[in-house]
């Protein structure tokens, strides 16, 4: 049978998906457990969530050395040997913290559980944190700060968080090198004390596990005590709304970096299917209309996109792109263009139903293993969405209408609304 290749091959459009269900467990100590068992391979995640981020700093970066510090040496360990150890059972031990939370996450094969969780509680409750670890630390990453701040595009990222949140935010804070430069040992301190030591989390565990790797690990993290105190967090409030341009001027820079757009809201929003909608008809795909027009028409840039971050108690909507100094205005004026189209003439059939058809399977393939479903899933357990989220997703993807994409466009992205940072020159 000969193919005829001036036709595109016949597909089948993406409604509906099942997803294998959470077995939620509290320990003995009243630490919930979500299990989420999926039996692929012979591996588990076991990830433990706190609610540390930077939400809760007392000292701008406090959060992130105490993250990272928690592996760099226990009572009965150095850092040498908790690297030794993790190796030896061919595990993997990754340390996160952001605006919302923190966490521990350890992967390893189902077997060597019950070896690696020793170590995980001697990481959670006997950490040292050793002067020496802490400078080497403090000067790795003064290091990468100061390379990160002369690149436009992530001075971008930082000036634009800042104009939208504000500096002393916890969603427009970013790491300065005077801040990492000014913390203590004893900061670091008081911020486990304050916030992790005893502290509530959630545990939320992945993979080849069943009740008896539940039962292992409730022997090993569920017999300490638990505060059962509020823990307050950031009480700050929002800066003034200022929607005047940013221009960081960098006159040995060949491109300028762009950053645009506004203040949202979290995904509990109404509104935020359609929105998600209209963001990706926009900037959300390669084959999107500020891709279309600002890469392959115009020839400006080797990408933009929009998308839509979501924190646990706010969001935002973005547009972002790199391009040559000398395109800045014109590429902001194109990107002004296809939002005014957007919000005067309605998107046709067929590229809305191809937008569609992208997000759903995007989203399907999100789901291929059993950390990407955890992942996933996240968004119920640790924001308190509802629990048909993730079923209903592509349903309400495909329920939204060209009217609904024209009418979010001109809800939500208003010249006079939109925030415009460009770091390099015009």
């Amino acid at each position: 049978m000969t193919l005829n290749r001036s036709q595109s091959p016949a597909f089948q459009a993406i409604h509906e998906i099942q997803l294998p269900s959470v077995q939620s467990h509290r320990l003995d100590n009243g630490i919930p457990l979500h299990l989420i068992a999926v039996n692929q391979q012979p591996v588990i995640r076991l990830e433990c969530v706190f609610d540390a981020g930077t939400w809760h700093e007392l000292v701008p970066g406090s959060a992130f050395f105490t993250m990272k510090m928690l592996s760099e040496g226990t009572i009965a360990r150095s850092s040498a040997q908790i690297s030794e150890y993790v190796d030896r059972y061919g595990a993997f031990l990754e340390l996160n913290s952001g605006p919302d939370r923190a966490s521990i996450v350890i992967h390893c094969l189902t077997k060597f559980l019950p070896s690696v969780l020793p170590l995980l509680s001697e990481i959670l409750n006997e950490p040292v944190f050793p002067q020496k670890e802490l400078d080497d630390l403090r000067n790795i990453t003064l290091q990468n700060l100061r390379v990160n701040y002369e690149k436009s595009a992530y001075l971008a990222g930082v000036l634009f968080r800042e104009k939208l949140y504000g500096a002393e935010h916890p969603y427009g804070r970013s790491q300065r090198p005077e801040a990492v430069e000014q913390l203590t040992r004893e900061n670091v301190v008081a911020f486990y004390e304050r916030v992790i030591r005893n502290r509530q989390f959630q545990i939320i565990l992945a993979g080849q596990a069943s009740e008896n790797e539940v039962l292992l690990i409730n022997q090993a993290l569920g017999q300490q005590l638990i505060k059962t105190d509020n823990l307050p967090g950031f009480s700050g409030t929002l800066p003034a709304d200022n929607n005047l341009p940013i221009l960081a001027e960098k006159p040995d820079s060949v491109q300028s970096s762009i950053r645009l757009g506004r203040r949202l809201f979290t995904r509990s929003h109404p509104d935020f299917f359609k929105m998600l909608v209209a963001n990706e008809v926009l900037g959300g795909y390669f084959g999107s209309r500020l891709m279309k027009n600002i890469r392959e028409e115009k020839g400006f840039t080797y990408g933009i996109s929009s998308n839509m971050p979501s924190f646990r108690r706010d969001g935002y909507f973005l547009i972002g792109t790199d391009v040559n100094k000398e395109n800045t205005q014109e590429t902001l004026d194109e990107i002004r263009k296809e939002i005014r189209i957007l919000q005067t003439e309605l998107v046709a059939d067929s590229e809305l139903e191809t937008v569609k058809n992208y997000m759903s399977g995007e989203f399907v393939g999100s789901l291929n293993t059993p950390f990407d479903i955890a992942d996933r899933y996240k968004v119920i357990l640790l924001d308190s969405m509802p629990a048909d989220f993730l079923t209903t997703y592509i349903q309400r993807i495909r329920a939204v209408t060209a009217e609904e994409v024209m009418e979010m466009a001109t809800r939500y992205l208003t010249p006079e609304s939109l925030n415009e940072v460009v770091v390099g020159g015009k």
